[in-house]
């Protein structure tokens, strides 16, 4: 599938992932989730709520664990990670909005052994869009694409919440 017939519906996607990730989480009593900000933050942000998780959800910002971070320098808008419960034994969804070269999955799996050892983590993102460079894949996906290396995808979440894409050609 190539980028340029491709329409991505986040809310569809987001659903699909939902579905995916609910049997797991009726599964599992240490469940947590922790999101990539931004997009990967918002989406975990939904699941908790509508898997009705207690744990609340995480937020990782992987500026400082990135292997490109002395090329690239500290973005303008870091936010701080916080992890508001025991890493240590937990079963971990790790969320992103977009799954591509694998690079900055790594580095949230850097930051949260930072805080613990957890028994398990799995990644769940709504867009695979291919281009690995790094051996990792997700658990959960909602859609897989080919989108040439000079196409952004980026997830967008409107003031009232709702989630949707825009695909940007360079």
């Amino acid at each position: 599938m190539t980028s340029s017939s491709t329409q991505l519906d986040a809310e569809a996607l987001y659903q699909q992932l939902l579905n995916q990730i609910r049997p797991q989480a009726v599964m599992q009593n240490k469940l947590a989730i922790v999101g990539i900000y931004s997009g990967g933050a918002w989406i975990a942000e939904r699941l908790v709520d509508d898997l009705g998780l207690k744990n609340k959800p995480g937020f990782i910002d992987v500026s400082f664990y990135r292997d490109d971070y002395a090329a690239k320098g500290l973005h303008a808008e870091v936010k701080p990670t916080h992890i508001p419960f025991e890493v240590d034994g937990a079963q971990i969804i790790l969320v992103d909005d977009v799954l591509y070269t694998g690079r900055t999955t790594r580095a949230a799996i850097n930051e949260l052994f930072d805080y613990g050892r957890p028994a398990r983590i799995m990644l769940a993102a709504l867009v695979d869009r291919g281009g690995r460079e790094l051996p990792i894949a997700a658990d959960f996906v909602s859609h897989s694409a080919h989108f040439e290396p000079a196409v952004s995808i980026n997830l967008q979440r409107a003031e009232n919440g709702t989630l949707s894409f825009s695909i940007d050609h360079a």
